[in-house]
């Protein structure tokens, strides 16, 4: 059987979720993109040009039969903003799935918890599939998923800082009690981070710097594949406890003295 990522009615063979922005260039994201093998692609809809049909558009780079489109929310710092965003991308038809980012502080960019879960909760009534990004905190997660949230998005740290998973025990908590995927959001710097959130447990990982300021973007992006796939069989095959002594690896019995 294939070991399919399931979000809501979809369902996808990567599970690494790759965002689009800070590329040097679009031949160089496009490179990226397609080394990566990712399903899924995320963008703000507020840095289309859509006022400037003349400008750059990756969106006309790219053979869009390929990949789902997650739009995202990105620069709203009120609930107002956000939801006005999601009804802009719904009515572009660009893709019924949203991202939705409302962020509480300007230094930090980490989310507004309240505004996150409100918004989550007017879109998932106004038949969004919604796939908030959230904080590492275990209960706003179990909030989000009775919201109706179809899979929800931790950060393993700050947007953009590339300091790995700083709370692992939180993301433990927030996968053990999981009914919707969990995707691991923001933070990840190394395609090692990448892998240790999938040895978790989460059932995917997104991300973007990591990739598009690389020194070869294409190349990371391949290595942040590998490293996914290898997290999630690692997970899946079980991996054995840790002990406070050695223990040999070839039995003692039957051993000639």
């Amino acid at each position: 059987m294939k070991d399919l990522l399931k979000i809501g009615p979809y369902e996808f063979q990567s599970r690494l979720l790759l965002g689009t922005g800070k590329f040097s260039s679009l031949d160089i994201q496009g490179k990226a993109v397609e080394a990566s093998k990712t399903d899924v692609l995320t963008f703000a809809i507020r840095r289309l040009p859509i006022d400037t049909p003349d400008a750059p558009n990756f969106l006309e780079t790219l053979d869009l039969k390929q990949y789902t489109l997650l739009p995202n929310t990105a620069g709203a710092y009120t609930v107002e903003e956000a939801v006005r965003i999601a009804r802009l991308a719904k009515a572009s038809g660009l893709c019924d799935m949203i991202k939705v980012e409302v962020i509480g502080d300007p230094k930090t960019l980490l989310p507004d918890p309240v505004g996150t879960l409100e918004a989550t909760k007017i879109l998932v009534d106004e038949g969004f599939i919604v796939l908030p990004y959230t904080s590492d905190d275990p209960i706003l997660a179990r909030k989000l998923q009775e919201a109706g949230a179809a899979a929800v998005m931790p950060g393993a740290s700050p947007i953009g800082s590339g300091q790995g998973i700083v709370n692992p025990n939180n993301l433990r908590f927030i996968i053990e009690e999981a009914k919707v995927p969990i995707i691991v959001d923001a933070g990840i710097g190394g395609p090692a981070d990448a892998a240790l959130a999938m040895e978790l447990g989460a059932d995917g990982v997104l991300l973007n710097t990591a990739v598009s300021l690389a020194q070869d973007p294409a190349l990371m992006a391949e290595a942040f594949k590998l490293a996914v796939e290898a997290g999630r069989k690692g997970f899946l095959a079980g991996r054995i406890p840790k002990k406070r002594y050695a223990s040999a690896s070839s039995p003692a019995e039957g051993m000639i003295e």
